[in-house]
């Protein structure tokens, strides 16, 4: 008997390197939104304070970095050399509200396979939805802690005594949190790929995060280091988004055209090489996981 049935919608494990599905993702943008919605409730869910953590994490932080790498160890809060006035509270906080986005984004996006293997072994959609949707939801309390940030800005700006002062590459901070969005999805779903096989990954992420949050210009400023490492350390993507984003908020500090450009080419080169891993893996990930 001939089957004439026609289907809107094929699902097979056999597709193009290159096919990632980015239309078919986009068509799904309701389920991403779903996902962000269950990801920012199940965080603050059962807690008493609940989204006021994500403003109380950063300032307790900030806190104790101002006391001890700053009036502890007196360490530079300074990108450049110069007679700059930048309080060392603000410094520490845009540098931290920058890593802890970055940080828990990478580290949610390295488990989308963990995480989420027993809906992705009963309902098909598009796999990507799901390291997409823990990074919108993580860019919700990034926005509660970037809002509380200039508004302590403007208080040292109205109070005067600082630095600070407004120019335009503030317009950089919308790229500079694209950028996060894409460096940290990009490494996330490389670490969820390779640890559906290799459990180990998972284990040193977050001793990884540790050493590469040191090697960032965020418990110190950029002019501790000596100008023949400069070069070899700003091929550190996040160290010219969080000079940069330095630059942009307080009107003055460190900004090289170049290495922020390098920085960028980096970030996109890590997410292709992320989405060709993910769309490799997802294929018999749950042969594996």
């Amino acid at each position: 008997m001939e089957n004439n049935q026609k289907f809107n919608i094929e699902i097979t494990s056999e597709h193009k390197l290159l096919d990632l599905h980015l239309k078919e993702t986009f068509q799904y943008r309701d389920l991403i939104f779903l996902f962000v919605k269950r990801d920012f409730t199940a965080l603050y869910k059962q807690t008493i304070l609940g989204p006021l953590w994500a403003i109380i994490q950063p300032l307790f932080t900030t806190i104790v970095y101002t006391i001890i790498f700053g009036n502890l160890a007196k360490l530079t809060t300074t990108d450049v050399a110069g007679e700059y006035v930048i309080p060392s509270f603000l410094f520490y906080m845009s540098g931290n509200i920058c890593w802890e986005y970055f940080q828990s984004t990478l580290h949610a996006t390295s488990n989308t396979f963990l995480n989420n293997r027993a809906i992705m072994g009963k309902v098909y959609y598009p796999r990507l939805v799901a390291p997409i949707s823990t990074a919108l939801s993580g860019l919700i309390s990034f926005a509660i802690q970037l809002i509380l940030f200039f508004i302590i800005v403007a208080i040292y700006f109205i109070k005067g005594g600082s630095s600070i002062c407004l120019t335009p590459m503030l317009l950089l901070v919308p790229l500079l949190i694209l950028q996060m969005v894409i460096l940290s999805v990009g490494f996330g779903i490389i670490v969820s790929s390779v640890t559906t096989k290799y459990r180990d990954l998972a284990m040193a992420v977050g001793f990884g995060l540790g050493l590469w949050r040191y090697g960032c210009p965020i418990a110190y400023g950029l002019s501790i280091v000596p100008e023949r490492y400069l070069c070899p350390y700003m091929l550190n993507p996040m160290s010219p988004v969080v000079t940069t984003f330095r630059y942009a908020v307080f009107g003055f500090g460190y900004f090289n055209l170049g290495q922020y450009l390098i920085s960028w080419i980096i970030s996109g080169f890590v997410f292709f090489i992320g989405l060709i891993l993910f769309s490799r893996i997802e294929r018999t990930f749950m042969d594996t996981i």
